[in-house]
């Protein structure tokens, strides 16, 4: 039900559309496979993943604020985690199939890229885990 809840919140901003030759040309081949066609990169291969710098993670794509370092944590899965968004408004949620069971897909609200999953089995309060590719970020350190 949180999901659902979540991705109700109005986007206000501007929304970006791009074509995939476009996305392409702007993202990089492995960005673009990534944020665009959904894949993954590999587990502890990515740039974030034991970033500790005070900053702000955006989209790599459009450079809407999405985490906050002080939100981040070490669930030593592979993947930068956060226990949630800056702003709720700016990412929203689908169910994804595609491993066999259901989980949620994190998108980016103003571009449509594909961030990476969120889980229930975060640390206590939110008990939420955020698992992000570091590929679709970009660090901006305080």
């Amino acid at each position: 039900m949180f999901f659902f809840l979540l991705a109700a919140l109005a986007w206000d901003g501007e929304k970006i559309s791009r074509s995939d030759a476009e996305w392409k040309n702007i993202l990089g081949q492995n960005r673009y496979n990534v944020m665009r066609r959904k894949t993954s990169e590999g587990a502890f291969l990515g740039k974030y993943v034991l970033t500790e710098t005070k900053g702000t993670y955006s989209c790599a794509g459009c450079s809407l604020a999405l985490f906050s370092s002080e939100d981040k944590y070490q669930a030593k899965v592979g993947w930068p985690t956060f226990t949630q968004p800056i702003a709720p408004k700016n990412v929203f949620y689908l169910e994804d199939f595609s491993m066999g069971f259901k989980r949620y897909e994190v998108l980016c609200r103003k571009c449509d890229a594909h961030l990476g999953h969120v889980f229930h089995d975060g640390p206590p309060i939110k008990y939420l885990r955020y698992c992000i590719n570091s590929i679709a970020l970009q660090f901006e350190p305080n």
